[in-house]
C-alpha cells in the first residue's frame, strides 16, 4: 500500500529513511530539507545529503528558511498529504504543519525517547557513557520530541563511536519507519504516550565542547572522544598544533592528567589513562595513532593540554 507523504530531513542519518520510502514506491509529492551550505575551498554552494539524493530521483525539493509564515504553510497544506515522514529535518514544525497531513507527522528519532530529546541525541547518547539507545518512530506534535511512540528499536553501544552508531540507527530507523507506516495506514497499532519521567535534553553539538577535559576519569574522557567522532572530533593541543582525537583505549597508567606516558601515545587521565589510536592532524587525513609517529614525535612527558 502506497501513501502521499513529504519526506524533511537534511543530514547523512535520514538518507537511507528516504531510499527506504523511494523503493517502498511511496507517493513523495515533496521533499524538504535545509537549504544548501558553502562547502570546501571554493565554499560552493551543495545541497544537504537528503536534497542531493532527492535530486536524483527527480523529487521536488524545498528549502524555506521557515515554516512559520502563512505562504509556505498554505503550500505544504496544498500537497494533499497522507503524512509526512520526518528524520533531522532542522526546522521546527508549527501547528498547521503538524496538522495538514491526513496521518499526521512521524518522526524517526535517534534514542529511546523520553532520554535524549532534541538535536544530538546519538552523540549525548555516547558522551554520557549509556549502555543502550535506539531509534524510535513517533509522533510530532507542538513539545519538542514529546508525542507518543508507535515503534522501537534498541542497540547496546558498547565501544562504538557516535559515527557509527548514526549508521546503524539510520539503516536500522529505515526499516522501522517504513513498518510503522504500514501499520499506520491499516490502522492495527496505537501509538504508546512517552510520559517525562527520566527526560533529558541532548542540545546541540558546539564545537568549543570538543576540548578534552584531561582531569576527567579515563572513562569519561573515552566517551568524550567517541561521542564527538567523527565530528566535530574530540582534540587537544601538543607543542602548539591541535591534535584530533578520533578513537582511544582505556588503559591502566597514572600521572599527571594529559602527559605522554610512553611511545604508543598513552595518556594519563583524572584517573587511568586512554591510549590513542586514530588521531588527525590539522590539514591531514585521519590515521593510525602508529602512522602518526613515523612522522611526529609526542616524546614521553609531552603535556597535551
Amino acid at each position: 500500500m502506497t501513501l502521499r507523504l513529504a519526506f524533511m530531513g537534511t543530514p547523512d542519518f535520514a538518507v537511507p529513511l528516504l531510499a527506504e520510502l523511494i523503493a517502498e514506491g511511496h507517493d513523495i509529492a515533496a521533499v524538504y530539507s535545509q537549504p544548501p551550505r558553502p562547502k570546501g575551498r571554493g565554499m560552493k554552494e551543495v545541497p544537504s545529503p537528503v536534497a542531493a539524493l532527492a535530486l536524483k530521483h527527480d523529487l521536488e525539493v524545498r528549502t524555506p528558511v521557515s515554516l512559520r509564515k502563512a505562504e509556505p504553510q498554505a503550500e505544504f497544506a496544498a500537497l494533499n498529504l497522507d503524512v509526512a515522514v520526518v528524520a533531522a529535518y532542522g526546522l521546527l514544525l508549527p501547528k498547521p504543519i503538524l496538522d495538514a497531513p491526513r496521518l499526521g507527522c512521524w518522526n524517526l528519532h535517534g534514542s529511546l525517547l523520553p532520554r535524549w530529546r532534541g538535536a544530538a541525541p546519538i552523540q549525548r547518547a555516547v558522551m554520557a557513557g549509556d549502555t543502550e539507545t535506539g531509534v524510535m518512530v513517533m509522533q510530532m506534535e507542538e513539545g519538542l520530541d514529546t508525542g507518543p511512540y508507535l515503534l522501537t528499536a534498541k542497540t547496546l553501544i558498547g565501544r562504538k563511536t557516535a559515527g557509527e552508531l548514526t549508521d546503524e540507527l539510520a539503516a536500522t530507523g529505515a526499516k522501522l519507519m517504513a513498518q510503522g507506516l504500514r501499520l499506520l495506514e491499516s490502522g492495527s497499532v496505537t501509538a504508546t504516550p512517552q510520559g517525562d519521567e527520566g527526560a533529558t535534553y541532548a542540545k546541540k553539538i558546539l564545537k568549543d565542547e570538543a576540548r578534552i577535559d584531561w582531569t576527567q576519569s579515563a572513562a569519561e574522557v573515552d566517551c568524550h572522544i567517541r561521542g564527538l567522532s567523527p565530528w566535530p572530533g574530540a582534540f587537544s593541543e601538543a607543542g602548539g598544533e591541535r591534535l584530533k582525537i578520533l578513537y582511544a583505549e582505556p588503559v591502566d597508567g597514572r600521572g599527571a592528567p594529559g602527559t605522554v606516558l610512553d611511545d604508543q601515545l598513552t595518556i594519563a587521565c583524572g584517573s587511568g589513562a586512554v591510549r590513542l589510536t586514530r588521531v588527525q592532524r590539522p590539514g591531514k587525513a585521519a590515521m593510525a595513532a602508529a602512522d602518526l609517529l613515523r612522522g611526529w614525535t609526542l616524546a614521553k612527558g609531552t603535556v597535551l593540554v
